[in-house]
């Protein structure tokens, strides 16, 4: 439990510092570098591989820890759109969760959405309302 605390603040703040305008610089700068390098070292075999070996390191190792990140937050999303879905009355409780259904579950509640959604536009169009709450008024009625 405790190197998986670790590895996670690791993955974050790592992914919150690449994220910033001063490590794009360094790496803008780093690159300049090697380009400058390029004629002392003869543009050489071993000159290239440098550069390329740095930069599949540094992307391999930064994929895992950009989507551990990635993964909590979208975690952390989901939970609050459940959260939000059971605390909203007159919401369906069957939504909750639809993150861990197969394609073809997904598909068929998408399906539903959508046919909702075009029948509310029809509404629309015919000039009626497309929820089942009043709109405000200016009198506060």
């Amino acid at each position: 439990m405790r190197k998986q605390r670790w590895f996670s603040r690791f993955a974050k703040s790592t992914a919150r510092l690449s994220g910033r305008p001063l490590a794009f610089n360094l790496a803008v700068l780093t690159i300049a570098a090697w380009l400058i390098s390029g004629p002392l070292f003869g543009f050489s075999d071993t000159w290239q591989l440098v550069i390329n070996t740095a930069t599949t390191i540094i992307t391999f190792l930064m994929v895992f820890l950009i989507q551990n990140t990635q993964n909590r937050d979208t975690e952390a999303i989901q939970v609050k759109l459940d959260e939000l879905i059971r605390a909203t009355k007159g919401a369906h409780n069957a939504l909750l969760d639809l993150e861990e259904l197969e394609e073809h579950e997904l598909d068929r509640f998408r399906q539903r959405y959508q046919l909702m959604a075009e029948q509310a536009r029809a509404a629309l169009s015919a000039g009626e309302a497309d929820t089942e709450t009043p709109e405000p008024s200016a009198d506060g009625g």
